[in-house]
């Protein structure tokens, strides 16, 4: 028995190991399996970096101080002080308009005035000099023939009372004293009111025309002489000596150029991102390499189409101190809506969404997780992970063969 027992261990023995290689195969076969079955993806790496979100468009630039002369009548240009480009000061004469005509309306206007002034002055005493003495000499007579006409009345009343005076006598006495009487009231309302409130109303109406028609006349001579209203820029000159012009057409245009408005057009739907101050740069391809930094200062009150565009105006205060920017010229405007430095950013494509919460599949060791991420700052190319993520972080992009990517899967980066 004890020599059996001996004899069977050795191959006990060798039983165990060979199930000991076989489990080893089968294990490294079960590993080898897993691993030709894992997905080759795409990955990239979370890093720090800037990120800038931005709204791109176009814009035009126009002077913050703009003055433009028009032609207050119809006339001609009787010689220019300036040309395009040339600095002005405030005060300085830039052109004179014929003003001839304007001349010549001034001084009718005047004639007018003053024979307005003399008919006004007429109906508030009664009429002329000469008539107010006629009439008044004329009811000092009347007056007194009004007093003797009383006594004469008077006396016939006594001689009547008497039987010395007949009743016709005193009739016509009577007629007398009326006559007089009315005689003066008729001089004296002369004096007060002789004109009716029809023909006050007119003269007052000549007055007031002859006074509009001077006005107007001093307002075109003052016009006719062209003078620069504050230091600026003379940019648009659009008239030559001796040219007609009609009235309301363009003489001039002077700006003060140290600082321009760009009235930039912005897709409707970019316009509810704008807000005061936000940083802006400006670009103009007359200028290679140059931008010019700004700041809204206006945001859209209303959206219009401007050509096939819904566009909101708004307009970006820009410091132009050089005076390179050209007012009507067309320019290329970044408004920056975010901006942060030495943030976590990823590509946007890494980042999915379920029920409107992001997230991203984490590589680790070989296999995704789900890992819930927070986004700050966007671009049409990457994200700002606020939080959820560290820096060099590997997060899955998509696969290479097009098999779904999903938690807790093998994968095995490839690019």
């Amino acid at each position: 028995m004890n020599g059996s027992n001996q004899t069977a261990s050795p191959t006990g023995r060798r039983w165990k190991i060979v199930l000991a290689v076989l489990t080893v195969l089968v294990i490294s076969a079960i590993a080898f399996s897993r691993r030709s079955q894992s997905v080759p993806i795409r990955a990239t790496i979370v890093q720090r970096g800037d990120i800038r979100s931005v709204i791109s468009t176009n814009g035009k630039v126009e002077p913050v101080q703009n003055f433009e002369a028009h032609a207050p009548v119809a006339t001609t240009v009787g010689r220019l002080y300036v040309k395009e480009g040339d600095h002005v000061k405030r005060g300085q004469l830039l052109l004179v308009l014929d003003d001839a005509p304007a001349r010549a309306q001034a001084a009718r206007a005047q004639t007018q005035m003053r024979a307005a002034q003399s008919d006004l002055s007429a109906t508030e005493r009664g009429g002329t000099q000469e008539e107010v003495l006629t009439t008044q000499t004329a009811l000092l007579k009347a007056r007194t023939d009004r007093d003797t006409a009383q006594r004469n009345l008077d006396a016939l009343n006594r001689l009547q009372a008497q039987g010395a005076a007949s009743t016709g006598e005193v009739q016509d006495a009577q007629n007398a004293l009326a006559h007089s009487d009315g005689e003066t009231q008729l001089l004296e309302q002369k004096l007060k009111g002789r004109y009716s409130k029809p023909e006050v109303a007119r003269v007052e109406a000549q007055g007031n025309e002859a006074h509009a028609s001077l006005e107007s006349a001093a307002s075109v001579l003052a016009k006719s002489n062209v003078r620069a209203p504050f230091d600026g820029v003379v940019y648009s000159l659009p008239v030559k000596p001796g040219a007609f012009v009609q009235e309301g057409d363009l003489l001039l245009q002077e700006g003060d150029l140290s600082q321009v408005l760009v009235r930039a057009f912005v897709d409707e739907p970019d316009v509810a991102r704008l807000t005061f101050t936000q940083k802006a740069d400006i670009t103009w391809d007359a200028v290679a390499g140059r931008t010019w930094a700004g700041a809204v200062n206006s945001v859209p009150a209303t959206v219009k189409l401007r050509g096939t565009r819904n566009v909101g105006e708004s307009t970006i205060l820009v410091d132009n101190s050089d005076l390179r920017l050209l007012p009507n010229i067309n320019v290329n405007v970044t408004i920056v809506i975010a901006e942060k430095h030495d943030a976590l950013v990823l590509p946007r494509e890494a980042i999915r969404q379920d029920d409107s919460k992001p997230y991203v599949l984490l590589v680790t060791n070989d296999t995704l997780h789900r890992r819930d991420v927070d986004i700050a700052v966007s671009t049409l190319t990457n994200v700002e992970i606020r939080t959820g993520l560290a820096a060099k972080d590997v997060v899955a992009l998509n696969s290479v063969n097009g098999k779904p990517l999903f938690d807790g899967i093998s994968v095995k980066v490839v690019q």
